[in-house]
């Protein structure tokens, strides 16, 4: 049976939607409470404390992205009876995409308009770090070139190719598989 006998491509979208929604706003508040935490500067001790609270951030904000899909991933499946594990996987692929565009358009838009010195202070860095290395050339096309794009795209195939490899991994136990399915007696022996 195919997948739109089972599962109509409506209800693949709106859940992926979703849920992919959610994965993407996930992942860009963790761009924004990072940004915030880098503004912790000043002492060591402040600095230490900034980089230990960025690692268990970024810990939790990877850990909590695969369990929300896992548990997206479940629900879409305990909701759809028919779905079988590549409509999981298709569902996980869609919203994988679907997230990958929230967030990188997120992070386009943070790169653009609210951190644009952000780009500008590390073209000045890798100006200065590896200038008299590069031709003149070389230095005026790195600072015409538009990182806020390359940032989306490059975002948006790393997101969308890590949460089909995450989706596949997932969808392969949801729903799970009994085994012993196909092999059940149709009939006890006491009925026999």
């Amino acid at each position: 049976m195919s997948m739109e006998k089972r599962i109509s491509r409506k209800d693949l979208w709106d859940g992926a939607g979703k849920a992919g929604l959610v994965l993407g706003l996930v992942s860009s508040a963790y761009v924004l409470i990072s940004m915030l935490l880098s503004k912790l500067n000043g002492s060591t001790g402040m600095a230490l404390l900034s980089t230990v609270l960025a690692f268990l951030l970024w810990a939790l904000k990877f850990g909590g992205c695969i369990y929300l899909m896992k548990l997206f991933m479940t629900r879409f499946a305990a909701a759809h009876p028919g779905c079988d594990n590549s409509d999981t996987f298709r569902f996980g692929m869609v919203t994988a995409f679907l997230s990958a565009l929230i967030f990188s358009a997120f992070d386009m838009a943070y790169l653009t308009w609210i951190a644009p010195d952000t780009m500008s202070q590390a073209i000045e860095t890798a100006t200065e770090a590896y200038g008299s290395m590069l031709p003149a050339e070389s230095l005026e096309a790195m600072q015409e070139m538009n990182f806020g794009q390359i940032s989306f795209f490059t975002n948006l195939i790393y997101c969308f190719l890590f949460g089909t490899v995450l989706s596949a991994i997932l969808s392969r136990n949801i729903p799970s598989r009994n085994p012993f399915a196909d092999n059940r007696p149709t009939s006890t022996p006491d009925e026999q």
